[in-house]
């Protein structure tokens, strides 16, 4: 009995990705369909990085191709291809990077910095290109974070090259100012340093440059979501009443700017005593699931307050690259996955494919 392509897809239209929660034929990720005989090969090419999971998609489709009657082999060749996406309107991209995801909370101490630096670490981890950049101008804390020491170099005078810290590239006012100086600046001057930062940063082919946001929503968090091509935001909370208030107003700028809510992470779910085992929630129970039914968004999922997080954080050794094994490092890992799932349902951005046009005096 001989094999069809229309059989292979229609076989694989049954297999749902665990990741996108979607068949892998309607995400059009299947391509290049062959079929010799009862020997059948095809690439399936993912919208997300997916390095951790890559073997086990492989084995989920090639065992969903060998039921098909008269298939003896399949051979599916898993890769991934992340592409820029559209942002605000008005707003160009930045050279060398494709989606810029923004990391913000209404408030301070919730933990935004160092699920920002987790989440670029462990889209690194996934197969990605990836840039951090540090927006906090007043509190900068990511050179400690990625345990980068030194001072960025500038080739031309004018633009410097990033930082690298566990992989990634890295950008931040603090590889420019000594660790005790205080940034006594206005608003204006801090939303120039940043855009300079932005800018004038030489990022190299980035697939997803993570923006660690200064906490609050005023004027300099404004003006940002509105200056900087933001593909979408990430809302980090506590389940705490006060901290989900300020988490609120968070999402609604970014709405109110047309920036898509990717989703919103909470830290400080779940306290397990290290002596005991018992667990308590300190903070209250739940409040991040509610705000995302509450705003028709994802909770993308929820960490546990853990003394290892902070300290693998101030090492400069963040729990993804500390302990990749972890059960914490696996929870940030999942995280990303569905933040670049959601980064590629979103519409393509498809300005550099149209010809600059030039008019001259001839």
């Amino acid at each position: 009995m001989s094999v069809t392509e229309q059989q292979v897809q229609t076989a694989l239209k049954e297999l749902i990705d665990p990741n996108t929660q979607r068949d892998f034929v309607s995400t059009k990720s299947v391509r290049n369909i062959k079929v010799d005989a009862g020997k059948v090969s095809l690439d399936v090419v993912l919208p997300y990085p997916a390095k951790m999971v890559q073997g086990e998609i492989k084995q989920m489709v090639e065992d969903k191709i060998k039921t098909v009657a008269g298939v003896d082999s399949a051979t599916a060749n898993v890769s991934w291809k992340i592409v820029a996406h559209g942002v605000q309107k008005g707003v160009k991209l930045i050279p060398g990077v494709k989606n810029i995801i923004a990391v913000a909370s209404g408030k301070g101490g919730v933990g935004k910095s160092t699920t920002a630096v987790n989440l670029a670490l462990a889209l690194a981890a996934e197969g990605a290109s990836v840039g951090m950049l540090d927006a906090d101008i007043y509190g900068p804390s990511q050179p400690t974070m990625l345990g980068i020491h030194g001072r960025p170099v500038s080739d031309d005078g004018e633009n410097l090259e990033p930082m690298i810290g566990h992989g990634i590239q890295a950008m931040s006012i603090g590889f420019l100012i000594d660790v005790d100086t205080p940034m006594v600046w206005r608003g204006p001057m801090v939303t120039q340093a940043l855009e300079q930062l932005l800018n004038n940063t030489k990022w190299k082919d980035i697939d997803y440059l993570v923006i660690d946001l200064p906490p609050g929503t005023g004027d300099i968090q404004l003006t940002l979501a509105q200056r900087v091509p933001v593909t979408g935001a990430v809302i980090v909370t506590t389940p705490q009443d006060i901290a989900l208030i300020d988490a609120r107003k968070g999402l609604k700028m970014f709405e109110k700017v047309g920036v898509p809510i990717l989703g919103v992470v909470e830290n400080m779910s779940l306290h397990i005593c290290s002596k005991c085992g018992c667990e308590e929630r300190i903070f209250g129970e739940g409040g991040g699931e509610k705000m995302c039914k509450d705003y028709n968004t994802e909770f993308l999922g929820g960490l546990p307050l853990d003394i290892h997080i902070r300290e693998d954080a101030d090492s400069g050794k963040p729990s993804v690259v500390a302990d990749p094994n972890g059960r914490v490092a696996e929870i940030y890992r999942q995280i990303a996955r569905r933040v670049a799932v959601k980064v590629g349902d979103l519409a393509v951005d498809h300005s550099s494919k149209f010809p600059s046009i030039v008019i001259q005096n001839t």
